[in-house]
């Protein structure tokens, strides 16, 4: 187990990493002004290219707005557990460790979310209805919290007790990772975003996850 955390921890901090140099070469290698309002874009020959192929589907959108707020919902029920067990055992340390982690994930999902809103790396290839101007791109963070709250969600239902069968909860980690494939397929095609945002919102995604695999192997439940 010890060995397994490690090599997790090794692998998260390999794709930590590579997020920032994924960032630098974005901020420096072939750099255009391609985007909405002549806003500058790395790897200019590659996006655009990406993007002039699928341009901008608003059936991909939607669904990935819905897959969206199907993760807002399983962080909802998240919060709501662990509300439960620090109200009934009356110590935030009473809470069973994996609720604990996992909460700690979701912070640190959002606290991503504000950091590149104010940090911006790119900017969209369109000016979405209703913005008066381009908006931060990178990463995408609808990638990011489909892919870490899906992928926490099935990595940890089995570490934590719930009152589901194990063909329950095998249906559950495959419709999981179903959403985390077509919301990765959909929010590139949908158009919203540039092919460097979407590898991004990947890559950080896999390195939180692996992080959170590594703390949770060494949880126990109360």
């Amino acid at each position: 187990m010890k060995k397994n955390s490690i090599t997790k921890f090794i692998c998260s901090g390999v794709l930590f990493v590579l997020f920032f140099v994924l960032i630098a070469l974005i901020k420096s290698y072939d750099v255009d002004a391609i985007g909405p309002e002549s806003t500058s874009i790395g790897f200019s020959h590659l996006n655009l290219a990406v993007h002039n192929i699928f341009g901008y589907s608003k059936f991909w959108y939607f669904l990935t707005e819905i897959f969206g707020l199907v993760a807002i919902g399983v962080v909802l029920q998240y919060a709501v557990a662990g509300a439960y067990q620090l109200i009934k055992r009356k110590s935030l340390l009473k809470v069973d460790a994996p609720i604990l982690l996992l909460g700690g994930l979701y912070v640190v999902v959002f606290a991503l979310y504000g950091l590149f809103e104010k940090v911006v790396i790119n900017y969209r290839p369109i000016i979405e209805e209703g913005a008066e101007h381009v908006e931060a791109s990178f990463p995408s963070s609808h990638t990011m919290l489909v892919c870490v709250v899906m992928g926490s969600l099935i990595l940890i239902i089995n570490k934590y007790r719930l009152q589901a069968s194990s063909s329950d909860r095998l249906l559950i980690r495959i419709i999981a990772a179903v959403i985390i494939v077509l919301t990765v397929i959909g929010r590139l095609v949908c158009g919203v975003h540039w092919f460097t945002d979407i590898l991004g919102g990947v890559i950080i995604s896999g390195a939180l996850l692996c992080l959170f695999s590594g703390l949770l192997d060494k949880t126990t439940v109360k």
